[in-house]
Protein backbone atom coordinates (compact mmCIF):
# COMPACT_ATOMS: atom_id res chain seq x y z
CA UNK A 1 0.00 0.00 0.00
CA UNK A 2 1.37 3.41 -1.00
CA UNK A 3 0.49 6.03 1.58
CA UNK A 4 -0.90 9.32 0.42
CA UNK A 5 -0.40 12.57 2.24
CA UNK A 6 -0.42 16.35 2.34
CA UNK A 7 2.60 18.63 2.22
CA UNK A 8 2.00 21.90 4.06
CA UNK A 9 4.59 24.51 3.13
CA UNK A 10 4.39 27.22 5.81
CA UNK A 11 6.77 29.41 3.78
CA UNK A 12 4.03 29.75 1.13
CA UNK A 13 0.99 30.10 3.42
CA UNK A 14 -0.59 33.59 3.35
CA UNK A 15 -3.33 32.75 5.88
CA UNK A 16 -6.13 33.43 3.38
CA UNK A 17 -8.02 30.56 5.05
CA UNK A 18 -9.48 29.32 1.77
CA UNK A 19 -8.71 25.84 3.13
CA UNK A 20 -11.04 26.43 6.07
CA UNK A 21 -13.86 27.56 3.81
CA UNK A 22 -13.38 24.66 1.38
CA UNK A 23 -13.40 22.16 4.25
CA UNK A 24 -16.65 23.61 5.56
CA UNK A 25 -18.28 23.56 2.12
CA UNK A 26 -17.30 20.04 1.11
CA UNK A 27 -18.12 18.42 4.44
CA UNK A 28 -21.30 20.49 4.90
CA UNK A 29 -20.12 21.79 8.25
CA UNK A 30 -22.11 24.68 9.74
CA UNK A 31 -20.57 27.97 10.77
CA UNK A 32 -20.18 28.41 14.49
CA UNK A 33 -20.97 31.58 16.43
CA UNK A 34 -17.82 33.19 17.79
CA UNK A 35 -18.08 35.03 21.10
CA UNK A 36 -16.11 38.27 21.11
CA UNK A 37 -13.87 37.30 24.02
CA UNK A 38 -12.67 34.18 22.21
CA UNK A 39 -11.07 36.17 19.38
CA UNK A 40 -9.80 39.12 21.42
CA UNK A 41 -6.08 39.70 20.80
CA UNK A 42 -5.86 37.37 17.81
CA UNK A 43 -6.77 37.27 14.14
CA UNK A 44 -7.54 33.54 14.36
CA UNK A 45 -11.12 32.66 13.59
CA UNK A 46 -12.54 30.41 14.85
CA UNK A 47 -10.56 30.23 18.07
CA UNK A 48 -9.95 26.48 17.93
CA UNK A 49 -10.86 23.22 16.25
CA UNK A 50 -14.28 21.88 17.14
CA UNK A 51 -16.78 19.17 16.13
CA UNK A 52 -17.80 21.43 13.20
CA UNK A 53 -14.38 22.94 12.41
CA UNK A 54 -11.92 20.30 11.24
CA UNK A 55 -9.14 22.53 9.96
CA UNK A 56 -7.96 26.05 10.81
CA UNK A 57 -4.96 28.30 10.29
CA UNK A 58 -2.96 29.15 13.40
CA UNK A 59 -1.32 32.55 13.77
CA UNK A 60 1.86 32.79 15.85
CA UNK A 61 3.74 36.04 16.42
CA UNK A 62 7.50 35.50 16.20
CA UNK A 63 9.78 38.37 17.16
CA UNK A 64 12.96 38.21 15.10
CA UNK A 65 16.13 39.79 16.50
CA UNK A 66 16.55 42.19 13.56
CA UNK A 67 13.47 42.25 11.31
CA UNK A 68 10.96 42.56 14.14
CA UNK A 69 7.63 40.72 14.50
CA UNK A 70 6.68 38.16 11.84
CA UNK A 71 3.52 36.11 11.49
CA UNK A 72 4.03 32.34 11.38
CA UNK A 73 1.03 30.64 9.77
CA UNK A 74 0.30 26.93 10.16
CA UNK A 75 -2.69 24.90 8.98
CA UNK A 76 -3.93 22.67 11.80
CA UNK A 77 -5.79 19.40 11.12
CA UNK A 78 -5.60 15.65 11.76
CA UNK A 79 -1.95 14.66 11.33
CA UNK A 80 -2.66 11.14 10.01
CA UNK A 81 -0.09 9.35 12.21
CA UNK A 82 1.30 6.00 11.13
CA UNK A 83 1.50 5.02 14.81
CA UNK A 84 -1.95 6.43 15.48
CA UNK A 85 -2.96 6.65 19.13
CA UNK A 86 -6.64 7.03 18.22
CA UNK A 87 -6.60 3.69 16.41
CA UNK A 88 -4.95 2.01 19.38
CA UNK A 89 -7.47 3.18 21.96
CA UNK A 90 -10.77 3.12 20.02
CA UNK A 91 -12.92 0.17 21.18
CA UNK A 92 -15.18 0.36 18.10
CA UNK A 93 -13.22 -0.68 15.00
CA UNK A 94 -15.95 0.53 12.65
CA UNK A 95 -15.58 4.04 14.08
CA UNK A 96 -11.83 4.42 13.53
CA UNK A 97 -9.92 2.56 10.84
CA UNK A 98 -7.16 2.98 8.27
CA UNK A 99 -8.32 2.74 4.66
CA UNK A 100 -6.40 1.37 1.66
CA UNK A 101 -4.73 4.76 1.04
CA UNK A 102 -3.37 4.87 4.58
CA UNK A 103 -5.84 7.53 5.74
CA UNK A 104 -7.05 7.28 9.34
CA UNK A 105 -10.81 7.66 8.95
CA UNK A 106 -13.24 8.48 11.75
CA UNK A 107 -16.80 7.39 10.96
CA UNK A 108 -18.70 9.29 13.63
CA UNK A 109 -21.86 7.27 12.95
CA UNK A 110 -20.25 4.37 14.82
CA UNK A 111 -18.63 6.47 17.55
CA UNK A 112 -19.63 5.40 21.08
CA UNK A 113 -18.52 8.66 22.68
CA UNK A 114 -15.98 7.04 24.99
CA UNK A 115 -13.57 9.97 24.50
CA UNK A 116 -10.40 7.84 24.48
CA UNK A 117 -9.15 9.37 21.21
CA UNK A 118 -9.65 12.95 22.40
CA UNK A 119 -7.87 12.23 25.69
CA UNK A 120 -4.82 10.52 24.17
CA UNK A 121 -4.10 12.18 20.80
CA UNK A 122 -0.65 13.86 21.09
CA UNK A 123 -1.88 16.64 18.78
CA UNK A 124 -5.27 17.16 20.51
CA UNK A 125 -7.13 16.84 17.21
CA UNK A 126 -10.38 14.80 17.60
CA UNK A 127 -13.12 16.93 19.14
CA UNK A 128 -16.03 15.59 21.19
CA UNK A 129 -19.55 16.94 20.73
CA UNK A 130 -21.31 16.73 24.12
CA UNK A 131 -24.74 17.18 22.51
CA UNK A 132 -24.40 14.34 20.00
CA UNK A 133 -22.10 12.31 22.28
CA UNK A 134 -19.80 11.64 19.31
CA UNK A 135 -16.31 12.67 18.16
CA UNK A 136 -15.33 14.32 14.86
CA UNK A 137 -12.11 15.09 12.95
CA UNK A 138 -10.66 15.67 9.47
CA UNK A 139 -10.63 12.54 7.28
CA UNK A 140 -8.44 14.08 4.55
CA UNK A 141 -11.46 14.10 2.21
CA UNK A 142 -11.14 10.33 1.72
CA UNK A 143 -14.44 10.36 -0.18
CA UNK A 144 -12.99 12.80 -2.74
CA UNK A 145 -9.76 10.80 -3.02
CA UNK A 146 -11.72 7.59 -3.66
CA UNK A 147 -13.28 9.32 -6.68
CA UNK A 148 -10.04 10.64 -8.17
CA UNK A 149 -10.23 14.13 -6.64
CA UNK A 150 -7.75 15.86 -4.35
CA UNK A 151 -8.70 17.07 -0.85
CA UNK A 152 -10.80 20.23 -0.84
CA UNK A 153 -8.20 22.25 1.09
CA UNK A 154 -5.47 21.48 -1.46
CA UNK A 155 -7.83 22.29 -4.33
CA UNK A 156 -8.67 25.70 -2.84
CA UNK A 157 -5.16 26.81 -1.84
CA UNK A 158 -4.12 29.73 -4.13
CA UNK A 159 -0.37 29.56 -3.38
CA UNK A 160 0.13 25.77 -3.51
CA UNK A 161 1.08 25.83 0.14
CA UNK A 162 -0.99 22.62 0.38
CA UNK A 163 0.08 19.84 -1.96
CA UNK A 164 -1.43 16.35 -2.22
CA UNK A 165 0.24 13.17 -3.46
CA UNK A 166 2.09 10.01 -2.54
CA UNK A 167 3.83 10.47 0.79
CA UNK A 168 7.26 9.28 -0.38
CA UNK A 169 7.21 11.76 -3.26
CA UNK A 170 6.12 14.57 -0.95
CA UNK A 171 9.03 13.80 1.40
CA UNK A 172 11.48 14.05 -1.51
CA UNK A 173 9.94 17.35 -2.57
CA UNK A 174 10.11 18.64 1.01
CA UNK A 175 13.86 17.98 1.25
CA UNK A 176 14.45 20.00 -1.93
CA UNK A 177 12.40 22.91 -0.61
CA UNK A 178 14.30 22.85 2.70
CA UNK A 179 17.60 23.15 0.84
CA UNK A 180 16.22 26.13 -1.08
CA UNK A 181 15.06 27.81 2.15
CA UNK A 182 18.44 27.26 3.79
CA UNK A 183 20.09 28.80 0.74
CA UNK A 184 17.93 31.88 1.33
CA UNK A 185 19.19 32.23 4.88
CA UNK A 186 16.63 30.20 6.86
CA UNK A 187 19.16 28.10 8.75
CA UNK A 188 16.52 26.53 11.02
CA UNK A 189 14.34 25.29 8.15
CA UNK A 190 13.26 21.69 8.68
CA UNK A 191 10.71 18.99 7.91
CA UNK A 192 8.15 18.05 10.54
CA UNK A 193 6.37 14.73 10.16
CA UNK A 194 8.91 12.58 8.34
CA UNK A 195 9.56 10.40 11.40
CA UNK A 196 7.29 11.68 14.18
CA UNK A 197 4.72 9.15 15.43
CA UNK A 198 5.95 6.56 12.93
CA UNK A 199 5.72 9.09 10.10
CA UNK A 200 2.86 11.53 9.63
CA UNK A 201 0.59 11.69 6.62
CA UNK A 202 0.63 15.48 6.99
CA UNK A 203 4.16 16.84 6.55
CA UNK A 204 5.18 20.40 7.36
CA UNK A 205 7.91 22.53 5.86
CA UNK A 206 8.94 24.94 8.63
CA UNK A 207 11.10 28.02 8.10
CA UNK A 208 12.06 28.19 11.78
CA UNK A 209 12.57 25.83 14.69
CA UNK A 210 9.43 23.81 15.45
CA UNK A 211 9.17 25.15 19.00
CA UNK A 212 8.31 28.58 17.57
CA UNK A 213 5.06 27.31 16.05
CA UNK A 214 2.25 27.39 18.57
CA UNK A 215 0.45 24.11 19.18
CA UNK A 216 3.04 21.95 17.41
CA UNK A 217 4.53 19.38 19.86
CA UNK A 218 8.32 19.28 19.71
CA UNK A 219 8.41 15.51 20.23
CA UNK A 220 4.94 13.95 19.80
CA UNK A 221 4.61 10.40 21.07
CA UNK A 222 1.97 7.83 21.88
CA UNK A 223 1.28 8.22 25.64
CA UNK A 224 3.18 5.70 27.76
CA UNK A 225 -0.07 4.54 29.36
CA UNK A 226 -1.45 3.59 25.93
CA UNK A 227 1.78 1.78 24.96
CA UNK A 228 1.70 -0.22 28.20
CA UNK A 229 -1.98 -1.03 27.81
CA UNK A 230 -2.18 -1.87 24.11
CA UNK A 231 1.32 -3.02 23.15
CA UNK A 232 2.40 -4.86 26.29
CA UNK A 233 -0.33 -5.74 28.80
CA UNK A 234 -3.07 -6.63 26.33
CA UNK A 235 -0.90 -9.07 24.27
CA UNK A 236 0.44 -10.64 27.48
CA UNK A 237 -3.10 -10.99 28.82
CA UNK A 238 -4.24 -12.62 25.58
CA UNK A 239 -1.31 -15.05 25.63
CA UNK A 240 -2.07 -15.93 29.26
CA UNK A 241 -5.74 -16.48 28.42
CA UNK A 242 -4.93 -18.76 25.48
CA UNK A 243 -2.34 -20.60 27.56
CA UNK A 244 -4.97 -21.23 30.23
CA UNK A 245 -7.38 -22.66 27.66
CA UNK A 246 -4.61 -24.81 26.20
CA UNK A 247 -3.66 -26.16 29.60
CA UNK A 248 -7.30 -27.00 30.38
CA UNK A 249 -7.66 -28.90 27.08
CA UNK A 250 -4.37 -30.72 27.66
CA UNK A 251 -5.46 -31.72 31.17
CA UNK A 252 -8.80 -33.00 29.86
CA UNK A 253 -7.13 -35.09 27.15
CA UNK A 254 -4.54 -36.49 29.54
CA UNK A 255 -6.71 -37.18 32.58
CA UNK A 256 -10.29 -37.07 31.28
CA UNK A 257 -13.20 -35.38 33.02
CA UNK A 258 -13.10 -35.00 36.77
CA UNK A 259 -15.35 -37.61 38.42
CA UNK A 260 -16.75 -37.54 41.94
CA UNK A 261 -15.83 -40.35 44.26
CA UNK A 262 -18.40 -43.10 44.86
CA UNK A 263 -20.71 -42.13 47.59
CA UNK A 264 -19.82 -38.48 47.17
CA UNK A 265 -22.22 -35.67 46.50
Amino acid sequence: MERIGLLLDTSRCIACRACQVACKQWNKLPAEPIESWKTRGSYENPADLSPVTWTRVRFTEYEQPVAGVEWLFRKSQCMQCQDATCLKVCPEKKALYRNRDGVVVLDSAYCTGCGYCTQNCPFEIPRFDPKERRTFKCNMCHDRIANGLIPACAKACPTQAIQFGLRDELIEKAHKIIQTLKGKGFAEASIYGENECGGLGVIYILKYDRVKYEGLPADPKVPLSVTLWKDWLKPVGMVSFLAGIGFAVFHYVLHGPKLTEKGGD
